[in-house]
């Protein structure tokens, strides 16, 4: 889940439905305390021609008339295409391959053997966006137990705020394009064609993964069980530092020790203040 840094406003100066500095603060205020994403007076522009389109549809006359009806509509629909507007999901497959090395190499089988009696694995893609990056990490899984899959509770949670990056994780459809860095028996084992242009994951693979809506700015994680992998890549970049550590905290209490967390490698945990120990570049272990 993320604030797409690339992002213009509208070419060719329209001004129809113009944002204040006062309507833009409410908003930027608004998305703060709500999903903790911190925007500068830099993405002003990019607020705005994120969310014209929807004061044009709705025939509003201001963002002052549309943040009242955002904030007074119970049905939740406001917020869902709220959310799907201002942010952006911009993943891809083995993005920062050392994590996938590391977790395959170190992480699993570490876990594996010190739940050989339960035989289950936790893991949480935390800002799962369109998926790339759950489906890889089940691929590696299946590799990893090869037989013995059927006898290990290996299902991904993986979670994500934006409605449309879960829709379109769910299905499973990524252009070949996207697939060339993916090793040649992963493409033909674990995606299947659709067209000349497209393949799917597996039903294989999508079945172990469990896609759900959940904004880590939630107060409580209601989870029954402690996580023992925790991937959240480039999602606390766009926080400030106290949410950012407030969230780490929440992973550690959540985390089982000898679990890992996962950050992006333009991220980095404050190690005066964090529990987790510092293991490799954006890498951090419970103890």
């Amino acid at each position: 889940m993320l604030f797409d840094r690339n992002s213009n406003a509208m070419a060719g100066g329209e001004s129809l439905n113009e944002l204040t500095d006062q309507e833009y603060i409410r908003i930027r205020d608004y998305i703060k305390r709500n999903f903790g994403i911190h925007l500068g007076d830099e993405k002003k522009s990019l607020v705005y021609s994120r969310l014209r389109s929807i004061l044009m549809e709705k025939e509003f006359h201001s963002f002052s008339e549309y943040f009242d009806y955002l904030t007074r509509d119970a049905s939740g629909e406001a917020m869902i295409q709220f959310i799907n507007r201002v942010t952006t999901n911009h993943t891809f497959f083995m993005r920062e391959t050392n994590h996938f090395d590391f977790f395959r190499d170190t992480a699993l089988p570490e876990i594996a053997e010190r739940h050989q009696a339960r035989k289950d694995l936790r893991l949480w893609c935390a800002g799962c966006s369109s998926g790339e990056e759950s489906y890889t990490l089940e691929i590696i899984i299946q590799e990893f137990f090869k037989t013995r899959r059927q006898i290990w509770d290996t299902k991904i949670l993986a979670t994500d705020i934006s409605t449309d990056a879960l829709k379109k994780a769910a299905q499973g459809v990524y252009p070949n394009e996207s697939l060339q860095t993916l090793p040649r028996h992963w493409r033909s084992e674990y995606f299947q064609k659709v067209d000349e242009n497209n393949s799917v994951v597996t039903e294989s693979v999508r079945n172990q993964i469990l896609y759900r809506k959940f904004n880590l700015m939630a107060e409580s994680f209601p989870f029954k069980h402690q996580m023992q992998v925790i991937f959240c890549r480039n999602v606390m970049i766009y926080f400030d530092n106290e949410t950012r550590d407030q969230l780490v905290d929440k992973f550690y209490h959540l985390m089982e020790p000898g679990g890992y967390l996962f950050v992006g490698h333009s991220e980095s945990l404050n190690r005066s203040g964090t529990k987790y120990r510092y293991v490799m570049p954006a890498v951090y272990r419970k103890e």
